[in-house]
Order: structure tokens, then C-alpha cells, then sequence
């Protein structure tokens, strides 16, 4: 009984013991093939930070064609994709409204105008009255001072009653006190005379404003390209009128580009944003788009938007030099922004997983190749495809840069 009861303590003993041994065991390393891999090698020298993004070429120079009034699409003379001249008619529109405005503002215009010319005749006749009446009474003030001067030397000499020659000098007084009124009312008339010309001036003048005004919204219902280029198709969420349609003040009517002008629109992610400036020198690919090699580009950042639109922003960049055959608006293009250079730096291709300033795990191949360990990894700064190493790895060091989430549990995989 005892020995039975020693061998079965064993037994447990060693099963336990095996079990627990079995739970501490690691997995085994999972096999790898090595051809689906992205391997790369840690090296130390120059890196050229850049951040990438994807756009669109568009044009510099572009104008939007606009309703100046209201009125209704009676023609449509050119079509989007068309090149056109500063003073193409593109479409016609009618506003019976405002052709009857015009018509108004003329016949109002010929009034003032007559009404004007009418004044200046009136109160020239009335200048010539008030000249009249004062040579007039000049001439009898003349009169009776003589008189008055021939009678006072009459009765001086008793030839002639004092009082005659009394009544003679205040008849030459009163006429010249006359004299004096007439002169005044005549330089005072020559002011009241201006000041209703330059009142019936002004009208006049606003009154031809007006019909300049409706003049020339008429002429703007042949709605015009405004400078040399090519019309294109309004963009999204605007839509094209078609004829017969009533179009409001402002509505858009067309679009017209410089096709020979461009620049780049890239959508750069918010997060890489933050070290552009301007004046940055960038290279833009021109060859995604439609599966041709249209070249590459140079050119340099002019303008960052300052506003963030689903998670990114825009950034321009202004061409140099002659662009590649094929170059057109709104073809899709790949864009690089060089940041800066960095002189000596540890550094390895950017792993799918990489972000600047974090700490992953990365997969390091062993000298012998057979196997990868997974090893702690510090970033610094990054670049499109390179990125820097802060620690963790040492130049020389072969680490996968593959998107190895399934083997997360592993600490070791084998390579096949």
C-alpha cells in the first residue's frame, strides 16, 4: 500500500511538473518566407526629409464669368473646352425688364438735358433784363445829376427857385441810389446764375450715370470671356445654365483658365503640415495620371492654406521652367516637398507603422539570417520613405520593415 500510494505521488508529481514545464515553454517561432518581406538596412549618413502628397495641376490664372443682373439664357455661343479671346461673346442673355429701364433712363437723361439748356436761356435773358434796367436807370441817374447841377448853379445866380434846385438834387440822389441797387442785384445774379446751372448740372449728370449704368448692363447680357484662355465646365457643387434658363446677379456662368500657367494643389496630411513653409523647393510628378510619362517638374511652395479640410491641407506649388507634354488642368499629379537636409544621421527605411517621435517593435534579422528577433525601436524625424533612429538599432543592423502585426505574439520568427 505505501508503495502504491509513494508511486502514485510520483506519478502526479512528474505530470505536474511536465505540465508546468510545457506552460513556460515559448511557442515555436512561426516560418516566414523571406521573399514577402520588406527587409532594410540600418546606415548613418545624409537624409533628405520630405513629406509627400497627392493633387492636382490647376491653372494660375482663372476668372469666373458672372450674371451682372437679372435675366434668361437666350443663347449659348460657346462651349467648355473651347479657347477663347478677352472679347468673345460666350453666351447672349435678354432682360426685357432692364431694356426698358434703358429706354427710361434715356428718355429721362434728354429731359434733364433740355431742361438744363432751357435754364441757361431763361436766366440769360433774365441777365440781359437786369443789364437793360440798370443802363436804364444809370442813364437817367446821369440825367439828373446834370440837371440837378444846372439848377443849383441857377439858383445860385437867383435865376431859379432854391427849392427847384432842391427837388433836382434828391430826384439825382434817389436815381443813384437806383444805380447802386441795379449793380448789386447784377453781381449778385451772376452766383445765383451758377448756382442753378451747376444744381441742374448735377442732375443732368446723374441722370447720365444712370444711363451709363443701363447702358452697360445691356451690353454685359453678351456675356463676354474677359481675358485669352480656354472656357472650362464650372466646377463642383456649381452647375452649368442651359438656354432658356433665369439666371440671378452673380450666378455663375462660366470659367475661363490661362491653360499655359499652372501650378500644383497638393492635399498634404495635417500632421506633416507642420514643417512647410514657403519658399520650400518641391518636384511634382506628372507620370500617375493616365498611365504615361509626362516628367517631373520643379517648383517651390507659394502658398499653405490655412484651413483643414477633411483631415488635410492644401498646399500650392508654383511651377518652374517649360511644363511636360500633356500637362492640363486638373491632371492628377504626386507631389514632394523637400523640408530640409540632414547632415549625419542614423536612419533606415520608414516601416509601414512608422510615425516620427514614436517607439515601436520591429523584427531584427540575426547575423546568420535563419532568424528575426523583435527589438524595441525609437524614431526621430522622418521622410516620406526614410525615417531616423533615435535607439534600439545600430548602423549595419537588417531589420523588417513589412507589416508583421499577425505575429505579435511571437518574439522570435523563423525565415525561410
Amino acid at each position: 500500500m505505501i508503495r502504491r500510494i509513494a508511486l502514485i505521488a510520483a506519478v502526479v508529481l512528474i505530470g505536474g511538473g511536465i505540465t508546468v514545464a510545457a506552460y513556460r515553454l515559448k511557442p515555436a517561432a512561426p516560418g516566414v518566407d523571406m521573399s514577402v518581406l520588406w527587409p532594410d538596412t540600418v546606415k548613418r549618413g545624409p537624409m533628405m526629409r520630405e513629406v509627400h502628397g497627392l493633387g492636382t495641376l490647376v491653372p494660375e490664372d482663372t476668372m469666373l464669368i458672372t450674371a451682372n443682373t437679372d435675366a434668361r439664357v437666350q443663347r449659348i455661343l460657346i462651349r467648355p473646352g473651347t479657347p477663347v479671346k478677352a472679347d468673345s461673346v460666350v453666351m447672349i442673355l435678354t432682360s426685357p425688364e432692364l431694356e426698358t429701364q434703358l429706354l427710361t433712363a434715356q428718355y429721362t437723361l434728354k429731359a434733364a438735358e433740355a431742361d438744363y439748356q432751357n435754364l441757361k436761356v431763361t436766366l440769360e435773358k433774365t441777365l440781359l433784363d437786369m443789364q437793360s434796367t440798370a443802363a436804364q436807370v444809370g442813364a437817367d441817374y446821369n440825367t439828373a445829376k446834370l440837371q440837378a447841377d444846372r439848377d443849383a448853379a441857377l439858383a445860385k445866380e437867383d435865376l431859379l427857385p432854391a427849392v427847384d434846385a432842391k427837388i433836382s438834387e434828391v430826384k439825382a440822389q434817389e436815381l443813384g441810389n437806383r444805380y447802386a441797387i441795379e449793380q448789386k442785384r447784377l453781381s449778385i445774379n451772376a452766383a445765383a446764375e451758377k448756382a442753378q446751372l451747376d444744381a441742374q448740372e448735377v442732375k443732368v449728370e446723374q441722370d447720365r450715370a444712370d444711363y451709363n449704368l443701363k447702358k452697360s448692363q445691356v451690353d454685359q447680357l453678351k456675356v463676354r470671356a474677359g481675358f485669352d484662355g480656354i472656357l472650362e465646365a464650372l466646377p463642383a457643387p456649381m452647375t452649368p445654365v442651359e438656354e432658356g434658363q433665369k439666371v440671378t446677379a452673380g450666378t455663375p456662368l462660366g470659367k475661363v483658365a490661362q491653360p499655359s500657367h499652372l501650378k500644383a494643389e497638393l492635399k498634404i496630411a495635417e500632421t506633416q503640415v507642420k514643417d512647410i513653409a514657403i519658399g520650400q523647393p518641391a518636384v511634382i510628378d506628372t507620370r500617375l495620371s493616365g498611365g504615361g510619362s509626362n516628367g517631373l517638374i520643379d517648383g517651390h511652395v507659394s502658398r499653405i492654406d490655412p484651413s483643414i479640410i477633411n483631415g488635410t491641407v492644401t498646399v500650392d506649388v508654383a511651377l518652374k521652367g517649360p511644363l511636360p507634354a500633356g500637362a492640363r488642368p486638373d491632371l492628377s499629379v504626386d507631389g514632394t516637398i523637400q523640408l530640409e537636409k540632414l547632415n549625419d544621421v542614423v536612419y533606415v527605411g520608414r516601416p509601414v507603422f512608422g510615425q516620427e517621435g514614436a517607439t515601436v517593435q520591429l523584427f531584427k534579422i540575426d547575423p546568420d539570417g535563419k532568424y528575426a528577433t523583435k527589438v524595441k525601436v525609437t524614431f526621430g524625424r522622418s521622410s516620406v520613405n526614410t525615417i531616423e533612429v533615435k535607439d534600439g538599432l545600430k548602423v549595419g543592423d537588417r531589420v523588417i520593415l513589412s507589416d508583421m502585426s499577425q505575429y505579435d505574439n511571437y518574439d522570435r520568427i523563423k525565415l525561410n
